[in-house]
């Protein structure tokens, strides 16, 4: 069963269909939304890259990796690949991120307390990431979070990464939502694309680019201090 399609006992959907005025779903990226795990994964990917003898500009990083699943950029670096060796890549380098990231886990500013301001609304919420299950599972745990999510989709759950809508739309239909209805937050030009493109608002946030290098959004933020439900609803 997809992990998407999992939902948290007391949390269940159902519970957020009844007594609202607020109808929308807020899709949440991981990597530099959540946590801030760029620079991290910057660097894993910088070691990996060197333990196989292959150089990676910061531009291929930026233009071909970040909001990206591996099974799209690996085969850019190594050229023609099995789906097992890509699978062995992978993992190999999502494990070397895990553990330089480890000692340094912690939410993006204001994180918590607007998930428990959207909890507190009956405001649905979901993780859409391109990550693998391991990354979700490990960084939602090790923040003590995942109760705050009605969905979670992982690189698994799609067959098309990012720019490509397939995950935002999937998540939209995961919170029993319309995609118009939803907000999806991402940090990377790749995400900003797929939201717009499942038809979604989309707030930009600028832990991994600077506002002008993002398409029209909603709306740009720093973080999540101070960002409240007044705000969400002016994005319509």
């Amino acid at each position: 069963m997809a992990f998407w399609a999992i939902f948290q006992g007391k949390n269940d959907i159902a519970n957020f269909s009844i007594n609202r005025a607020i109808f929308m779903g807020v899709l949440f990226d991981m990597d530099g939304v959540i946590a801030d795990t760029n620079p991290f994964h910057k660097i894993s990917i910088q070691e990996f890259c060197r333990r196989h003898q292959i150089e990676a500009s910061d531009d291929f990083l930026r233009e071909k990796v970040y909001g990206r699943v591996n099974r799209e950029w690996i085969p850019n670096l190594f050229g023609k690949l099995s789906i097992t060796e890509v699978e062995t890549l992978a993992a190999e380098k999502e494990q070397l991120f895990r553990e330089l990231y480890a000692p340094h886990l912690k939410p993006v500013e204001g994180l918590l307390d607007f998930l428990q301001m959207l909890q507190e609304n009956k405001i649905k919420a979901a993780v859409a990431t391109s990550a693998p299950f391991e990354n979700a599972e490990f960084i939602l745990s090790g923040l003590e979070i995942s109760h705050y999510f009605q969905a979670v989709l992982h690189s698994a759950d799609v067959e098309q990464g990012k720019p490509h809508p397939e995950i935002y739309l999937k998540a939209a239909a995961a919170l029993n939502e319309s995609p118009a209805n939803c907000i999806v937050i991402e940090d990377s030009i790749a995400g900003v694309q797929a939201g717009r493109a499942a038809g979604c608002k989309v707030i930009a946030i600028t832990t991994t680019h600077q506002a002008e290098e993002f398409d029209p959004v909603e709306k740009v933020i720093a973080d999540f201090a101070g960002l409240g439900v007044e705000q969400l609803e002016k994005l319509w």
